[in-house]
């Protein structure tokens, strides 16, 4: 599991990605993580349209609408 920050729109958010799974085959995306109270644990869409977000130092390519629009809710 490797844990990372980026930032969007000046603001500092998390990325995770898990490499394996016990159950399924390999997970090979990036995706945005929310951690706040009372919901807990929250993990978003790919980010597919980031690029160089492990090297720290991500590029933006796209629309926002893969990450979470708050801390409360995840945008659709």
């Amino acid at each position: 599991m490797l844990l990372r920050f980026f930032e969007v729109a000046g603001e500092i958010r998390r990325a995770i990605s898990v490499i394996k799974k016990r159950s399924s085959g390999h997970e090979r995306t990036i995706r945005e993580l929310q951690i706040c109270a009372p919901d807990g644990i929250q993990v978003g869409k790919s980010l597919t349209e980031f690029h160089g977000v492990l090297t720290g130092v991500p590029q933006f390519t796209g629309s926002m609408g893969n990450l979470f629009s708050s801390r409360d809710e995840i945008a659709e």
